[in-house]
């Protein structure tokens, strides 16, 4: 089972689903700063959090 499957990309970037390939990148880049791991270290949560970002960035600027 794929469990990327389910996954709403617009949704985890917190973007329209018509958004832009500029839109995108700049919803990763204020979403990536704020759940990076290194500037969270209390987070236990941020490096799982970043990923998924990292993985709906990957695949919507494809």
């Amino acid at each position: 089972m794929d469990k990327d499957k389910d996954k709403n990309y617009y949704k985890i970037l917190e973007i329209e689903e018509d958004a832009s390939e500029e839109e995108i990148k700049l919803a990763y880049r204020r979403l990536a700063k704020k759940y990076h791991p290194d500037l969270n270290k209390s987070d236990p949560k941020a490096k799982e959090k970043f990923i998924e970002l990292h993985d709906a960035y990957d695949t919507l600027s494809d």
